[in-house]
């Protein structure tokens, strides 16, 4: 391993623990938060996971999908029988065997959501762009449809009564830990299989890289989160509904991916956490609300085409001028 490797390995290390840290404060100073900064923190946490997911397969691999929200509610819904289907039992048992019973869900809902993945970047690897756009647009209204068709799934009126386990620290954690996981994966030298895929698919095969295994091994990672992300979200509202998980949602996440830089990851964090506030700041224009906001993207568009830190790491990864 080079110096330059191992130092970068070492600063992503400090910065997970840095960054579980920081969770572990907010999620003690929650209960001298009032509810709406509460609920906003959740909310920016869940978007990080969801854009910092989405853009290793957008933005790191190069491939364009418009279906997370369907890994979002693979993993919401799973995660939600699972929690509902033990409610009983949870009820009274201690706070942590709740929490572990959580955790659980939260990583069958994860699992299950790759596998939906799977099923998404398998059939799908020799098409690209608009072809492979429109074939993840489906999957995720499938997704949705086969939910709002199914009567155990709590149909068109959704699920209720979902048990509120997400808090700061889960909902943080997880993101942490999301950015730590795509940002060490490529910037590894297995990584770097995603960036030529990105950059070039066709000579990166030329020089022996499996193209098939990057792509599908994006959407397995990405949709993995995703239904992380999901999970926390449907336990944080304690209700989901089909039309949560639709075609709008998708093109959110999309938006976060694209404002924030394609393949930049502290880029589409911080424009997740940018366009949850300004959601809410914008609450009060309620009848021009979609308007403003149209327009404040296309300004930011307009002055960062490259997004707001979209050459950051590709000014890294630079070699030094003579």
């Amino acid at each position: 391993m080079r110096k330059s490797d191992a130092v970068k390995k070492h600063i992503a290390h400090l910065a997970l623990a840095a960054g579980l840290a920081a969770s572990v404060a907010l999620y003690a100073i929650a209960p001298q938060l009032d509810d709406y900064a509460v609920n906003i923190l959740m909310l920016a946490g869940i978007n990080i996971i969801l854009a910092v997911s989405l853009n290793l397969v957008n933005g790191h691999t190069g491939q364009f999908s418009l279906g997370h929200a369907g890994f979002m509610a693979a993993g919401a819904y799973t995660s939600s029988i699972i929690t509902l289907s033990l409610a009983p039992v949870l009820a009274s048992a201690p706070a942590w065997q709740a929490q572990v019973a959580f955790f659980a869900a939260l990583l069958a809902g994860g699992l299950f959501a790759s596998f939906c993945g799977f099923l998404v970047g398998v059939p799908s690897l020799r098409l690209r762009g608009d072809y492979l756009a429109i074939v993840t647009l489906g999957f995720g209204e499938i997704i949705r449809v086969v939910i709002q068709n199914t009567d155990a799934l709590g149909g068109a009126r959704g699920l209720e009564g979902i048990p509120p386990y997400t808090n700061l620290l889960w909902t943080f954690g997880i993101a942490t830990v999301a950015i730590y996981v795509v940002a060490s994966l490529v910037n590894s030298t297995y990584g770097r299989g995603f960036i030529s895929v990105r950059d070039d698919e066709i000579a990166a095969e030329a020089m022996g890289i499996n193209t098939t295994k990057y792509k599908v091994a994006a959407f397995v990672i990405g949709a993995f989160f995703a239904g992380l992300a999901g999970g926390l979200y449907a336990h944080f509202i304690s209700y989901i509904a089909p039309e949560g998980f639709n075609f709008l949602k998708s093109v959110d996440v999309v938006v976060m991916v694209i404002l924030g830089g394609m393949g930049s990851t502290p880029g589409v964090a911080a424009a997740a956490v940018l366009l949850t506030l300004m959601n809410e700041l914008l609450r009060d224009f309620e009848q021009y609300r979609m308007i403003v906001f149209a327009l404040l993207l296309i300004v930011l568009m307009i002055v960062r085409p490259q997004g707001l830190l979209g050459n950051f790491q590709r000014r890294k990864r630079k070699a030094p001028q003579p």
